[in-house]
């Protein structure tokens, strides 16, 4: 190609410093311009002024941008880059509630812009081989999709709970590796640490596929944990997306000799086999992927986490919280 596509940046905080980093050397990419109206506490600018507003950064001739904002402004920021006719990738979750992430949707659509959601676990080498693997057939019947994600309390995150920040994560992952959407859910939050928000969730789904769904977030353990466990007919896929590994434990097709093992007749152990692959970084996966799509190039659309997508996963989200407040199953 000619002529490099023009990047801007909104938000220069925990993420987006990383953004920046990837943005200034993606190939057939410049970053033009950076913008955020308290500064740029890590540094990540380099040379470049940093606006204060997004109109400034429109009017540096961008193609699109990258807004990793607070989710809080995700609605305003990117309507007026849709209404600018500005490609944008916005951070996860797309919205901070529903009609929000309908709204930026619909402005997208109406435009015909290349809107996606940065929903990296997507681009973690981990789940993109374990999906190639349910895809193969590798383990049958799928029956569960169990996730567990918990940590500390991260200091960055003051306007949405653990569900919106974190769980995210698990239900667009959980509903892309099963290719199918979720059909129910019920979760139970807590409030542990004083904080307006929730800070622990536990939850379990059903997708339209029939798969079974369980999710363990929280912000309350003392140790990172970010698994996502898949148990099928021919046994259970674990990734790992903090290690970035894949193991495959098989059920055992060797016949045991101890009668009080043996009388159980479900599944039992087997081959325990960790794979060996090409690990990217996810961050620089997520926005090849996007510069892609911008460029109109064959296939690109389906490696984005589009919109409507993004538009889905919040409604889950929203869903889980309505679930705890009320303490129902919530149809969806």
């Amino acid at each position: 190609m000619s002529k490099k596509l023009r990047a801007g940046l909104v938000g220069l905080g925990m993420m987006g410093r990383h953004h920046a980093r990837v943005l200034s050397s993606l190939e057939n990419v410049e970053l033009v311009a950076v913008c955020d109206p308290l500064g740029d506490p890590h540094k990540a600018a380099g040379d470049r002024v940093v606006l204060k507003t997004v109109k400034e950064l429109i009017d540096a001739k961008i193609d699109y941008a990258m807004i990793a904002a607070p989710t809080a402004f995700h609605e305003e920021l990117a309507l007026e880059l849709a209404a600018a006719g500005i490609h944008a990738m916005i951070e996860k979750p797309l919205a901070i509630d529903t009609a929000s992430a309908e709204k930026i949707t619909a402005a997208f659509k109406a435009k015909g812009l290349v809107g996606a959601v940065g929903h990296i676990e997507r681009y973690n080498p981990a789940l993109q081989q374990l999906r190639m693997r349910l895809e193969k057939g590798e383990l049958g019947d799928v029956y569960q999709i169990a996730t567990r994600r918990q940590g500390p309390f991260p200091a960055r995150i003051a306007d949405v709970g653990v569900i919106k920040d974190l769980a995210t994560h698990d239900i667009d992952l959980t509903a892309w590796v099963a290719g199918s959407k979720y059909t129910s859910i019920s979760a139970r939050t807590a409030h542990k640490s004083g904080r307006p928000h929730e800070d622990l969730v536990a939850a379990t789904g059903v997708l339209a596929n029939g798969i079974i769904t369980s999710h363990l977030v929280n912000w309350l353990t003392p140790f990172k944990e970010r698994l996502t466990i898949v148990t099928g007919e021919a046994g259970t896929l674990v990734a790992d997306t903090l290690t970035a590994d894949l193991t495959l434990y098989t059920n055992a097709s060797v016949a045991t000799q101890w009668d009080s093992v043996s009388a159980f007749r479900g599944v039992s152990e087997g081959e325990v086999v960790r794979y060996a692959f090409a690990k990217k970084e996810p961050l620089l996966v997520e926005h090849e992927s996007f510069r892609d799509a911008v460029l109109g190039l064959p296939g690109a659309v389906e490696r984005i986490v589009t919109m409507e997508q993004g538009l889905a996963t919040v409604a889950v989200a929203q869903a889980m919280i309505e679930s705890a407040d009320r303490k129902v199953t919530v149809n969806l």
